[in-house]
């Protein structure tokens, strides 16, 4: 992971732990207000969201700890790997695209960011500039040629 990512993610983690508790237990307490419990669907979606919350900064704080941090000096560029930016061709349509491997929390399609564990991140995953990358997909199989390999 990159230490801006990291940064994101631990102030995502620290707004969860304050902005969104408190605002949950405001929830909870609004809802307990009403009335009898056993019958109070807001009290119900309240507590599930609580639990919900929960799990995600429970989830969060277990991949922050074990984080490794790394350098793009550090990257080998003679293979396909995580922070490396690989340009393919794709066989099917013959057009070229270029997408940049990492975590599976910084991917965003939409930044060209594709995680180490999509189908097509491993199946680029040690390629070399030549080498072809056959991916199952359910249009069938996808054949992408590496091309150029950069940070």
């Amino acid at each position: 992971m990159t230490q801006e990512i990291y940064e994101k993610l631990m102030s995502e983690l620290d707004v969860m732990k304050t902005t969104g508790r408190k605002e949950i237990s405001q929830a909870i307490a609004t809802a307990r207000d009403k009335g009898d419990l056993s019958e109070n669907a807001e009290y119900d979606a309240a507590k599930d969201a609580q639990g919900m919350l929960e799990a995600k900064i429970n989830e969060l704080e277990k991949q922050l700890a074990n984080v490794k941090f790394l350098k793009e000096e550090d990257i080998d560029t003679s293979q396909v790997g995580i922070l490396t930016k690989v340009t393919v061709l794709n066989k099917r349509v013959n057009k070229e695209f270029t997408y940049k491997i990492v975590s599976e929390s910084e991917a965003d399609i939409k930044e060209k960011k594709i995680s180490v564990s999509s189908p097509i991140g491993e199946g680029l995953l040690g390629k070399k500039v030549g080498e072809v990358a056959q991916i199952q997909t359910p249009g069938g199989i996808m054949e992408l040629e590496v091309k150029e390999i950069t940070i």
